[in-house]
């Protein structure tokens, strides 16, 4: 923990932006270079042009690749895309709209020169697909997305992210085929890539304005009750962080009557206004009582001037709620919601819709299902995996231990297949209109029936070729038959839900589990951990854990 975590930025915290947009320009990557590749993770390509990792280059090359996949694929129909408020997603969105218009493809900015969050790009996306009834992701005339956003990345990132017509996060063989085709390019001649200059571009008969505000904030009465929050008179403080939101909220509030305050509207690109984050960083991560200090304070005491406050990262698909009762951990508001949404606010909802979780989520939302009579879903890290269940309504809520989060409208359509963070944070103040209690005092409840729990994600350190077995491990490799004193009931190496690899192992008991995955960008590799018995043996189950993957690596 760095000594200043939770206070206020100082000027030695802050980004020089004049030199990062210098950079985004002046700097050109090597491609020879691995740290200086397009790089798609779980969610799109990250960098900073500090290191010649998210330049123009990076941008051009990459918006021509999307732009030869979607032609591929047989999509010709419009292109939405949207900007968060980092420094580099100005000119990243800037030098994409310059590509694809050279290239013809129509494409969708904001008609008012605003911030997107990326729920409203998926949920154009969709719109334009035929939701909210069914969604064609096949066929003539099919839309796609560009979200311009490193999400909760420090303020000298950028990020460049692409969604297919189904709305939600591109899976691998998309995104791997566009990586691999931007890097061809950045080898082979980006500048060769046809541009449009910015002012031709910005006017060009295929670049047209749309609503992306008015149409996001209309359907969110399709899939929140609005109306009760109204009436009960819930006082709301909605922090954007400086986000893509900070339009959004005020609109929300004043078209649906809510007493809604933006706590913060302002937007600075060096985020000076953060607190730090637990390593010292300007990070807008929602989740981390460091980066939310500063709101839960204010919700400290008996004269609090909100029931809920919420906070949103810079792209707006994460949530954190703050009740009195501090800053909830996001797997307590994820079992919260689902204990919620599936008892009984749901009613027009498919009868067999499951509750979606990613296999590192807390083992609390699993015993909520249970109690529900409802199937869990467990799939690996990374929200794609449930877009099929959420178009389908095979899914109705899905959900990550990140703290994000998106489930299907009241009627049991599809909302958005991308996580929404504005979503979840109005949930909270739903929940409390309809029920009468917070969701932390919802909380409370499901510990005293089901159980307390006792969660933490560490790292441990790991070499590349380390990293890569316990990537592919046999679930033979678990030698052990018991973990933390208790006997060893699974050893997973694909998700339940779905089969597919989780890229890495999964140990389970009655009484905890754990998992380890690889980190993707640095020598270490994750292991999330859970106990219901306590803190001591949470510890012990992580030290048991390394010792568990140390043995099936050989170490």
């Amino acid at each position: 923990m760095h000594p200043r975590a939770g206070t206020i930025a100082q000027a030695s915290d802050l980004i020089d932006v004049e030199a990062l947009l210098a950079d985004y320009y002046d700097l050109v990557p090597d491609p020879s270079v691995p740290e200086q590749r397009v790089a798609f993770g779980t969610s799109g390509h990250r960098g900073s042009a500090f290191d010649t990792a998210f330049n123009e280059a990076h941008i051009v090359a990459t918006t021509a690749a999307i732009v030869e996949y979607r032609a591929a694929q047989g999509f010709d129909g419009p292109l939405f895309i949207g900007r968060d408020t980092h420094a580099l997603s100005e000119p990243a969105w800037r030098t994409a709209l310059e590509v694809l218009a050279a290239a013809g493809v129509t494409t969708m900015i904001d008609s008012a020169d605003g911030y997107t969050p990326t729920p409203a790009v998926s949920l154009a996306i969709l719109t334009a697909n035929g939701a909210p009834g069914a969604v064609r992701t096949t066929g003539a005339g099919l839309a796609d997305g560009i979200v311009v956003t490193p999400s909760h990345n420090p303020p000298r990132d950028g990020g460049f992210k692409y969604n297919p017509p189904h709305g939600g996060p591109a899976d691998t063989d998309a995104t791997g085929w566009i990586a691999n085709r931007a890097n061809e390019l950045l080898a082979s001649g980006w500048r060769d890539v046809p541009r449009v200059p910015y002012e031709r571009a910005r006017v060009a008969d295929t670049t047209r304005g749309f609503d992306f505000t008015g149409l996001y904030v209309a359907q969110l009465a399709t899939v929140l009750n609005l109306g009760a929050i109204r009436s009960a008179g819930v006082r709301i403080g909605a922090d954007p962080l400086g986000g893509a939101a900070v339009d959004y909220w005020g609109r929300i509030g004043s078209d649906y009557g809510l007493d809604l305050t933006v706590v913060n509207p302002a937007v600075d690109p060096r985020w000076s206004f953060m607190t730090l984050d637990w390593d010292g960083k300007i990070r807008m991560d929602c989740s981390s009582p460091s980066a939310m200090a500063s709101l839960t304070a204010v919700m400290q005491g008996d004269s609090a001037p909100y029931d809920i406050a919420t906070g949103n990262d810079a792209d707006s698909d994460r949530h954190g709620i703050v009740t009195a009762d501090g800053l909830m951990n996001p797997n307590h508001y994820l079992a919260v919601a689902v204990d919620y949404l599936y008892g009984g606010a749901r009613p027009g909802w498919p009868a067999g819709a499951a509750i979606g979780k990613t296999l590192v989520s807390s083992s609390l939302i699993e015993r909520v299902g249970a109690s529900l009579g409802r199937t869990v879903t467990e799939v690996p890290v990374g929200f794609k995996w449930f877009v099929p269940g959420l178009l389908s309504g095979e899914i109705g809520f899905g959900g990550e231990e990140s703290a994000g989060a998106s489930f299907l409208r009241t009627d049991g359509s599809v909302w958005t297949t991308d996580k929404d963070g504005l979503l979840l944070a109005l949930l909270a103040s739903e929940i409390t209109a309809v029920t009468g209690s917070t969701p932390s005092q919802i909380h409370a409840g499901l510990v005293d029936r089901l159980g307390e729990s006792w969660y933490q994600r560490t790292d441990a350190a790991a070499t590349p070729a380390q990293k890569a077995a316990l990537k592919s491990l046999d679930p033979a490799a678990v030698t052990s038959d018991t973990l933390a004193r208790d006997p060893i009931t699974a050893v997973l190496t694909e998700a339940p839900g779905n089969g597919a690899s989780i890229g890495g192992l999964k140990v389970v008991t009655d009484q905890a589990w754990f998992a380890a995955r690889p980190s993707g960008t640095e020598d270490v590799y994750k292991i999330y951990a859970e106990s219901f018995r306590s803190d001591e043996h949470l510890a012990e189950v992580q030290t048991a854990a390394k010792a568990v993957v140390d043995a099936a690596l050989g170490g």
